[in-house]
């Protein structure tokens, strides 16, 4: 397992992050320890969670993790995230300073720890003024309760308004961002890569196999049956595929994917994973399973480094249709500049 700085700051973090969004829904309580255990055996030390996930229940399974083994709270870097409704009350909603304490206090009990290594706003709030966010979230870090703070799930220009208040204010500066971001999503390489570059944000994307589809597990034409994301909710499932399927580049993608991952006699989802591991501005990849064996060939990928023409033979396979402008020719050339460190 390799580690970087997650972000800007002087913690590091395993490349591969353990996602938990499946503990208490997914993942029933002895699986979801089993998925803990092995992602720390494996060298992994990042662990990401929410209060909404499974409404607070997965952080009281991490929780109990921690209590029978106090140990492991030293091992890992502990993040979860709030923002979104925990109760039915207009307040209980936001990244209000209201909200956010009681929020912060709420995960802080159902983790059973002292301070959460990094706290994150799961998406812009239109309603609270940004100043009114940053600064509890700087009160947060300057009385031990959180390490650092991050966002997820915002635009290149919220993320960059975050970054220049703080500045301008004296606050601690965020020093991550959740984004989605996988071979069949890579919209934010318009506005938020560059942004996350300029400000020295570290990337932490979820959704990195495109909720399965990059595993391999699903074929052209054949609707998905079975427990599949897709499968289980045939309603849904079905016009999410349907929607996929019909795409060409969802094919194309898929099969740069799986002729690499045959070169290499490894699964499709490594390859995947590995691609997007080697991308401008990410310090880790969440990974979600709901199982062991899920997660053991997930972390496969922290041993396969693709070589420079594999990397682009993907980026190819995957360039999405960009708007003529600002993001046509022209704007892929000066992303591509960007990204390189020149002018």
């Amino acid at each position: 397992m390799d580690y970087r700085t997650l972000g800007r700051s002087g913690a590091v973090v395993s490349t591969y992050a353990l996602g938990t969004m499946t503990f208490g829904a997914e993942a029933d309580v002895e699986t979801s320890h089993a998925l803990l255990d092995a992602y720390l055996d494996a060298g992994g030390n990042f662990l990401d969670t929410a209060d909404v996930y499974s409404s607070g229940v997965s952080e009281e399974i991490i929780g109990a993790w921690f209590k029978a083994d106090q140990s492991r709270r030293d091992r890992v870097v502990l993040a979860t995230k709030g923002r979104f409704p925990m109760g039915t009350g207009p307040n209980d909603v936001g990244t209000s300073r209201r909200h956010l304490r009681r929020a912060l206090e709420n995960s802080l009990s159902r983790l059973g720890v002292d301070h959460i290594d990094l706290y994150q706003m799961h998406a812009w709030d239109p309603i609270t003024p940004l100043d009114e966010t940053l600064q509890f979230l700087d009160d947060a870090v300057t009385a031990g309760h959180i390490g650092y703070y991050g966002f997820s799930n915002f635009t290149g220009w919220q993320l960059t308004k975050a970054v220049h208040e703080a500045r301008a204010h004296g606050w601690h500066p965020p020093v991550t961002l959740q984004p989605q971001y996988n071979l069949l999503v890579r919209g934010i390489e318009a506005e938020v890569v560059p942004a996350a570059l300029d400000a020295g944000i570290g990337l932490l994307p979820w959704s990195p196999l495109a909720g399965g589809w990059l595993t391999g597990k699903y074929q052209r034409d054949t609707e998905p049956t079975g427990a599949t994301r897709l499968g289980e909710n045939p309603k849904r499932g079905m016009e999410a595929y349907q929607e996929r399927n019909a795409e060409e580049s969802t094919w194309r993608v898929v099969d740069a994917v799986t002729g690499i991952a045959k070169d290499h006699d490894v699964s499709p989802a490594q390859v995947a994973l590995a691609w997007v591991a080697a991308q401008p501005a990410v310090t880790s990849v969440i990974l979600g399973a709901r199982s062991v064996e899920q997660l053991h060939d997930n972390l496969g990928a922290a041993d396969l480094y693709l070589s420079e023409d594999e990397l682009t033979v993907l980026t190819a396979a995957s360039d999405p249709v960009w708007p003529d402008y600002p993001y046509g020719p022209a704007g892929r050339e000066q992303r591509g500049r960007r990204l390189a460190g020149g002018r």
